[in-house]
């Protein structure tokens, strides 16, 4: 159990430190780049972890590599910035927030890994926890901007559970910059003809680049891919609800705001889904479901030795009805 909560806040550090990124995004690195701005946040990135864990690719893992950049980084980091541009930031989280239930079907389906009740509830409840958060009326929502997050959202969760069923083979800091160097690398060409010249860089830009690239990811995709690698696919993906959760803290942080009591409500349900899909939670129940179990059997027990009981009679009175009938004769 210590070991799976070890890992548990390991993994955490992904999703909080992937919170923070729209922050810094929109304050220090600069607007109209998101080709650039995401092959810029994934190569140093890749080459960072590449120096820690100097191991080539080899075998299959060539394009293994490339499948892995291109569904977790390369169109995921421009899909994700284009649903940004198209939709309120409450619709596209609460898309993105589905994630975990994307990710325990692909899990069942791929990774034979059976989806689990407390799973599934804690997605459902994370869900609802994260529009309550982010939900303020009614909004305008553009078609390209939900097909966009929808894609998004489908892309990294499979990238994610391919990423679980591969990392067998190799280890986590090799996997996960090779990952990114193949992502970035994918990033190049098109940011080059959509976007021509690389932005220039400033001093704000250069230290908001230097924190997404070694926090928000070196180290975040290297603690979500070793989380991947110890826990099942449904905890790892209900852990990514911190989040926005994480987002909606700092903006009102940042804002100088008191929580509502509607994003408070939210934020308790988001925590409250994040708890059920730990494998804590599923041993403090256990002895709960080991006493229901118990009681189903009493009673199935009672109601079997009730019904040998009347079989018992219901003989007795077939053996005697021919004497009494013989009698009266």
């Amino acid at each position: 159990m210590e070991a799976n909560i070890r890992w548990g806040l390991v993994t955490a550090i992904a999703p909080v430190a992937w919170g923070t990124t729209y922050f810094v995004t929109h304050r220090f690195l600069p607007a109209d780049y998101p080709l650039y701005g995401a092959a810029i946040r994934a190569l140093p990135a890749g080459l960072l972890l590449l120096a820690v864990r100097r191991k080539r690719p080899h075998g299959s893992w060539w394009w293994k590599s490339l499948v892995l950049g291109t569904l977790n980084m390369g169109a995921f980091f421009a899909l994700v910035y284009l649903a940004a541009q198209l939709l309120p930031t409450s619709i596209a989280s609460t898309i993105m927030a589905t994630s975990p239930v994307m990710m325990l079907l692909l899990a069942w389906a791929l990774l034979s890994e059976r989806p689990r009740i407390l799973h599934l509830a804690g997605a459902g409840v994370g869900i609802a926890g994260v529009y309550l958060m982010l939900f303020s009326g009614a909004t305008t929502i553009d078609g390209r901007g939900v097909l966009a997050s929808i894609a998004a959202m489908v892309m990294s969760s499979l990238g994610y559970v391919l990423a679980k069923r591969w990392g067998t083979e190799i280890d986590v800091l090799s996997s996960t910059s090779w990952q990114l160097i193949a992502g970035g690398i994918v990033l190049l060409p098109f940011a080059v003809a959509v976007e021509g010249r690389p932005p220039v860089l400033d001093g704000p830009a250069i230290f908001g680049f230097g924190y997404v690239v070694v926090i928000a990811t070196a180290l975040a995709f290297a603690a979500w891919f070793a989380g991947l690698d110890h826990l099942s696919a449904g905890t790892v993906g209900l852990i990514g609800l911190l989040n926005p959760v994480t987002g909606v803290l700092l903006g009102t942080t940042i804002a100088g705001e008191a929580l509502t009591a509607q994003q408070i409500g939210g934020l308790a349900l988001v925590l409250l889904g994040i708890l059920l899909g730990q494998p804590v939670m599923a041993r403090i129940l256990a002895p709960f479901r080991t006493a229901s179990i118990g009681r189903d059997t009493s009673r199935t027990h009672a109601s079997a030795e009730h019904s040998d009981a009347a079989r018992s009679d219901t003989a007795l009175q077939d053996h005697a009805d021919p004497v009494r009938t013989e009698v009266a004769r």
